[in-house]
C-alpha cells in the first residue's frame, strides 16, 4: 500500500512542478529583456514551487544545518539528485553556478539559466573558455552574488564517493576564495522514480581559507560534503 502511495504522489508531483515549471520558464523569457528584478523573482518563484510540490505533495521537507549565507564565497556541494540542483535559487539570494554546458541547450531554461547567471562549464575546453569562465564569475560576484559548484562533476548516490573533479582546486586557486562545503542527503528520498517522504538536509561546514594546497583543500572538501552520506542498508535508509 505504501509502495502505490509513492506513486500516486509521485505522479502528483510531476504534473505540478513540471506542468508549473512550463509556466515559469515563460514567464521568464518574456520577462527577461524587460525587468531584471521581475526575471530574477520568477526563477527564484520557481525554486520556491519545487519545495511547495515536495512539500504537499511529496512530503519532503528541508533542513539547514548551521547554515551560513555570505557573497565572496564559493559554495562546493555534494550533489546527489536533481533536487539540490533545482533549490538553489530558493536556498541561496541570486546564486552563480557552474553547470555544465548541456544544460544550456535545453530550450528556453537554457536561455533564461544563462540570462540569470549559470555558467556554462565545458570540460574539454582550452584556456581561452576558462579564462571568459573566470571573467565571468569575477563580473557577477561584484554584485554581491555566491558562486555555487557541485565539485563532483555529476550526481553521485548517496553511500558512495567519487573524487573531486579537477577543475574545482583551480578555480579555487585562481578564484582566490574562502569555500564553504555543504553536504547534502537528498538521494535516498529524491533521487528515484518513486519518490519517498522524509527530511532532506543541508550541513553547512566550516569556511575554508583561500590559498590551501591542491591537495589539502581537495581532502577537507571532500570530507565535508560526504558528512551526511551515510551507506544506505536496502536503499532506502533515512538520512544520515
Amino acid at each position: 500500500m505504501g509502495g502505490l502511495f509513492s506513486v500516486v504522489r509521485s505522479l502528483a508531483f510531476y504534473a505540478a512542478f513540471y506542468g508549473g515549471s512550463v509556466l515559469f520558464v515563460l514567464g521568464s523569457l518574456l520577462t527577461m529583456s524587460i525587468s531584471r528584478p521581475v526575471f530574477r523573482a520568477i526563477v527564484r518563484g520557481w525554486g520556491g514551487w519545487h519545495r511547495l510540490c515536495c512539500r504537499v505533495l511529496l512530503g519532503i521537507r528541508v533542513e539547514l544545518e548551521n547554515p551560513a549565507f555570505k557573497p565572496g564565497v564559493l559554495y562546493a556541494i555534494r550533489h546527489e539528485a536533481f533536487f539540490e540542483a533545482i533549490d538553489l535559487p530558493w536556498l541561496f539570494r541570486l546564486p552563480v553556478v557552474f553547470a555544465k554546458a548541456e544544460l544550456m541547450a535545453i530550450p528556453g531554461w537554457g536561455l533564461a539559466g544563462r540570462n540569470y547567471g549559470l555558467i556554462a562549464v565545458e570540460r574539454d575546453a582550452g584556456a581561452r573558455a576558462l579564462r571568459t569562465m573566470l571573467a565571468e564569475a569575477r563580473r557577477l560576484m561584484a554584485e554581491g552574488r555566491p558562486l555555487i559548484i557541485f565539485p563532483e562533476g555529476t550526481r553521485v548516490p548517496h553511500g558512495q564517493r567519487r573524487a573531486l573533479q579537477s577543475g574545482f582546486a583551480g578555480l579555487y586557486k585562481l578564484l582566490g576564495l574562502p569555500v564553504i562545503p555543504v553536504a547534502v542527503d537528498s538521494g535516498p528520498l529524491y533521487h528515484r522514480t518513486w519518490k519517498r517522504p522524509g527530511t532532506v538536509r543541508y550541513r553547512f561546514a566550516e569556511e575554508i581559507p583561500p590559498g590551501l594546497p591542491r591537495e589539502e583543500i581537495e581532502a577537507r572538501v571532500e570530507a565535508a560534503i560526504n558528512a551526511l552520506n551515510g551507506k544506505a542498508l536496502d536503499g532506502s535508509a533515512p538520512n544520515g
